[in-house]
């Protein structure tokens, strides 16, 4: 079999394991991505069973899937992305920045929305309101159909709304 039959089938394991995964089958879908990474490792693979463990809370596990479809694909945006958002679920905010940004520059990334969305998490959490608000609005403009940014952005001008009236000294 040659180098890109094994990759096309890796690819094929990839899409079924995708699909328990939207089904929320994760065992079946992280041993499906094994079988895919057995038959030929991808950066695809990889970064979606890190994906399928972190639903599971195996976030080293997770992180170090990443690492290993960044060295087999720099370019591929979503291991970036999916580190930042490991670290804001694991209450480190500070640490998910510099991998966000990362999946910012990725040449091969299709949803950019996800890690301005996650960049406005992590301002947020920070009490840095302004720079999440900016952040939601990147993403609702990459994704005009992407409800979260839109709830959050709606959630973030409240909070600044009400910060403006507790500031004007009409609150005790």
């Amino acid at each position: 079999m040659s180098k890109n039959e094994k990759r096309q089938e890796a690819m094929e394991l990839v899409g079924k394991a995708y699909q328990h995964h939207m089904k929320n089958e994760i065992d079946q879908a992280i041993e499906l991505y094994n079988r895919s990474l057995e038959v030929c490792p991808t950066a695809e693979a990889f970064t979606f069973r890190g994906w399928a463990k972190s639903t599971l809370k195996e976030f080293d596990e997770a992180i170090a899937d990443c690492h290993r479809a960044i060295d087999l694909d720099p370019e591929f945006g979503n291991p970036y992305n999916d580190i930042g958002a490991y670290f804001v679920e694991m209450g480190q905010p500070e640490d998910a920045i510099p991998w966000l940004r990362m999946a910012l520059k990725a040449k091969r990334y299709e949803s950019y929305c996800f890690p301005y969305f996650n960049l406005g998490r992590v301002y947020e959490g920070l009490e840095k309101l302004e720079q999440a608000l900016e952040y939601y609005r990147k993403a609702l403009d990459e994704n005009a159909g992407y409800v979260a940014a839109a709830r959050a952005i709606e959630r973030v001008k409240e909070k600044l709304g009400l910060r403006a009236s507790a500031s004007s000294g009409g609150g005790q």
